[in-house]
């Protein structure tokens, strides 16, 4: 198939360093190229592809001072991906930039889906999926469907990653372990609160956004300079993330808001290391209770848990990694999406050149 991956501009594909959906898409872009598929992705130029790369704008947005309404460029990104379209060049669309593209794209013949990558459950989403209930859409989670259950879901699609990314690591496991980004809802200050009770220490690997600064230097900081058993790293590329996870007892999540898919944990599951989640979200999709981790309540619960972490097998959580969270399963799927969609559409598609 000739298939468009369209990314964000915002971040690099892949990003330097954090940025989700920037992965997934290049992730999937690679897999879909391995598979012998005609890719072409827009994205910005100092993204890295085996893909064709389509490149509006030469940099990552959130890394060029100059750019101060990113609207704009993305607005001419979806311009340039019609005309394409009106050139024959794709047999299929597949967006990554949540409803920009329905009003435009909805009025032209090319397949197309939208994975969204986002939470939805915020009030002004409801007009959005009232108005465009016939967009075809992906959902990465299960519960991230909830709140919007008028949209068109075709189906649910996990996030995987490369196969050998991330792999377990023969060292001793001798902390927990945050991994991400520091900010309310990820509750750090949390996870600082279960490793204290447990008396273990912990290591916290995350970036902190200019948004969640105060956060940090409010609450997170004196926890952290005030706690001899806690160590703040800082942010972590790809190739240290099996060494730091292979290294922790557990991955700590213990979230506060319904986070659609967190990547995390399949990168910790890739490294054999169990997960112990708060109950929210995609959660409990992602976790095999007593198998790949623990899916708790609260903080009390969660360090009640730590105890039974000897009981689960590390080679048995990466095999399941295998089985469930893999980039190639994830590219597997997605084309099976695209082929249905095409498959439907064929009947419009014949209609609309007839017209002409």
């Amino acid at each position: 198939m000739r298939i468009a991956q369209v990314a964000p501009l915002t971040e690099a594909v892949p990003p330097k360093l954090y940025g989700g959906t920037e992965r997934v898409v290049h992730w999937l872009t690679e897999e879909l190229v391995a598979l012998g598929h005609d890719v072409t992705l827009f994205a910005s130029g100092d993204s890295q592809t085996s893909a064709k790369l389509d490149a509006l704008w030469p940099r990552a947005l959130r890394l060029d001072g100059s750019v101060r309404d990113p609207n704009a460029l993305h607005m001419v990104l979806l311009e340039r991906v019609r005309q394409k379209c009106d050139e024959e060049e794709f047999d299929f669309l597949h967006f990554h930039l949540d409803y920009y593209p329905w009003s435009l794209f909805y009025r032209q013949p090319t397949p197309f889906l939208t994975t969204l990558h986002g939470r939805l459950d915020l009030p002004e989403h409801q007009p959005v999926f009232n108005t465009f209930s016939k967009m075809p859409v992906i959902s990465i989670s299960n519960a991230q469907r909830r709140p919007v259950p008028q949209a068109n879901w075709v189906t649910t699609i996990h996030h995987g990653l490369p196969e050998n990314l991330l792999t377990p690591k023969p060292v001793k496991q001798e902390y927990l372990a945050v991994l991400g980004r520091i900010a309310p809802e990820k509750g750090v200050d949390r996870a600082i609160k279960i490793a204290t009770h447990c008396g273990i220490p912990l290591k916290i690997a995350a970036k902190v956004d200019r948004a969640d600064q105060d956060y940090y230097d409010e609450l997170i900081k004196p926890m952290i300079e005030n706690n001899p058993l806690v160590e703040f790293i800082g942010e972590i590329g790809d190739h240290e993330k099996s060494d730091f996870l292979s290294g922790a007892l557990a991955l700590l999540l213990p979230i506060d808001w319904p986070e659609p898919f967190g990547l995390v944990m399949i990168e910790a599951m890739a490294c054999g290391t169990p997960v112990i989640a708060f109950n929210r979200g995609s959660v409990p999709e992602i976790i095999d209770e007593g198998l790949t981790g623990f899916v708790v309540e609260d903080v009390i619960s969660a360090a009640g848990v730590v105890k039974r972490l000897p009981q689960l097998s590390r080679a048995a959580i990466r095999k399941q990694f295998e089985t469930r969270f893999t980039a190639r399963r994830m590219a597997l799927d997605y084309l099976a999406a695209y082929r249905s969609l095409t498959e439907e559409q064929a009947p419009r598609i014949k209609l609309v050149s007839s017209a002409e």
